[in-house]
């Protein structure tokens, strides 16, 4: 490769990790996906730091653990102050840029009161160049659908899940309705597409984040991926014969059923249906995934731009009776990550078991570019993974996440557990074999993944296994304080001026 590398960021939101025909899903086909692997390196360990999409994706951009970044929820302010892989790379004279989202919700303090960021949380990342805006508000693809002479429904968020009238699955239909627009003319057609209009045209390097909203809700797809898989052939769900049983884990979990949003539909012929058309929607990225690597293939840029596939949380989609994404279960926070670098030619298809995070993702970008890391950033560069390079000493031994549920607007949460709104949190680590969640003011849970993979047996009371659960309680602890922000902890005010000593934190 000679010249600067580009790099092209892909995220497919709510993606569950085993979602990967290469990973010898039973169902999923995913070729695309699977030839970029081979091409690359996939990451089989791989977390998102939290959820739901705002606060995963601060931490996947800033580098940064929720207990630093604090945009705990959907609509909580991320500080100014933070800097992310957007701003830094500007700084090496890129100009990075968006198509789609990064549900970034804005500093207050740095806009006027009647500035309209300040009335969503889909808000642009700092820094990035919105080139084409998919969000909660997709009107330049429905005002693309209305050139070619469909007839979108209003609001233009209506659009995605968009259905001729007819009976459903569960009511009676051979198969699930299918989106109203053809596959060419869907949402992650018309993103990819603009996508390639601009890399097309682009002048010198190019970071450009390409963030797709599928496969998450409206679980809705074109033909012909919404029949693509039969609803009632899908793999069953881990959970406890009732949602009553699955309550009595913990106090948290039976607060999150209560929830209608939240909590899986009692008809089982229609959750079929919705991970059927889930699994078609995946197969829709796919396929577009395709078509974006014919075009750099073909445009030559294949040769000189760093690939990065990943999602920013996954989804439970009827495991232990949820829907959605939050708490502490695996499927919400265990998610793909494919990257394929140009110039690392003998990684080519090495599979990774370590545990890497989407705090990692912003330190390998800069290192590829020849940008220093911030110091404030928890996460670590992939790159020796990349080069085919022994994992490195001291990485990590376990995932971490956290959660965050509280509600400003909403006090259901802490009326129902009896917490105070600065309670509502848990924290999560997760090892090879076992899983410790510790929350502020309610117990706490312990899980054997190699005899319980499916986290359904709460072993934090049982005698025998206090040892494990102090353990792990000390890890967590270590880990809280090894992470706390240290954007200036490297440096000292002396009489003989400021003295740095930058050092690992590992």
């Amino acid at each position: 490769m000679t010249g600067p590398l580009n790099i092209l960021f892909i995220t497919a939101d709510q993606w569950r990790a085993e979602c990967l025909s290469a990973l010898g899903h039973p169902m999923v086909k995913t070729p695309n996906l699977d030839a970029l692997a081979a091409e690359g390196v996939m990451f089989t360990r791989h977390f998102a730091n939290a959820a739901p999409c705002g606060p995963s994706r601060t931490s996947l951009h800033t580098g940064l653990y929720l207990q630093n970044h604090r945009s705990g929820t959907n609509g909580t302010p991320l500080d100014a102050r933070h800097t992310n892989w957007a701003l830094e790379s500007r700084k090496l004279g890129y100009d990075p840029t968006l198509f789609g989202y990064t549900d970034t919700s804005q500093d207050p303090r740095t806009l006027a009161a009647d500035d309209p960021w300040l009335r969503t949380y889909e808000g642009p990342l700092p820094g990035i160049r919105t080139i084409c805006r998919m969000d909660g508000v997709p009107s330049e693809w429905t005002d693309w659908l209305r050139d070619k002479g469909y007839e979108p429904p209003e609001p233009p968020a209506a659009a995605y899940g968009h259905r001729p009238r007819g009976p459903e699955y569960e009511d009676g239909a051979p198969v699930p309705r299918p989106l109203a627009w053809p596959a060419e003319d869907d949402d992650t057609a018309f993103l990819t597409a603009r996508l390639i209009d601009y890399l097309g045209a682009a002048k010198g390097p190019f970071i450009a984040h390409l963030s797709l909203l599928r496969p998450h809700p409206p679980w809705v797809a074109p033909e012909p991926y919404n029949a693509m898989y039969d609803p009632a052939e899908v793999p069953g769900f881990a959970r406890q014969g009732s949602p009553e049983d699955e309550a009595r884990q913990h106090p948290w979990l039976a607060h999150q059923l209560s929830r209608k949003a939240f909590r899986a539909p009692a008809d089982e012929k229609r959750l079929r249906r919705l991970k059927a058309v889930y699994y078609g929607l995946m197969s829709r990225v796919d396929h577009e995934i395709g078509v974006l690597m014919g075009f750099l293939r073909k445009s030559g840029l294949i040769d000189r731009t760093m690939i990065i596939f990943t999602s920013d949380h996954g989804e439970e989609m009827g495991d232990h009776w949820l829907l959605g994404k939050g708490g502490y279960f695996d499927g919400s926070y265990a998610i793909p990550l494919i990257i394929r670098d140009p110039r690392a030619g003998a990684a080519r298809g090495r599979v990774v078991n370590d545990f890497t995070e989407n705090v990692d993702i912003m330190p390998t970008m800069l290192e590829a570019i020849g940008a220093p890391v911030p110091f404030e950033c928890d996460g670590r560069s992939l790159a020796p993974f990349l080069a085919g390079r022994p994992t490195p000493a001291n990485w990590r031994a376990e995932a971490h996440w956290e959660f965050d549920f509280r509600d400003p607007a909403d006090d259901a949460a802490e009326g129902r557990l009896g917490l105070t709104l600065h309670q509502c949190a848990l924290n999560v680590i997760r090892s090879e074999r076992w899983k410790y969640v510790h929350f502020t003011n309610l117990p706490p849970l312990l899980f054997d993944l190699a005899a319980d993979p499916h986290e359904t047996t709460n072993l934090a009371n049982d005698a025998a296994h206090m040892p494990i659960v102090l353990e792990h309680a000390q890890k967590m602890l270590s880990w809280r304080m090894l992470h706390d922000e240290q954007t200036l902890t490297h440096l000292a005010i002396t009489e003989d001026g400021v003295v740095s000593r930058p050092a690992p934190r590992y």
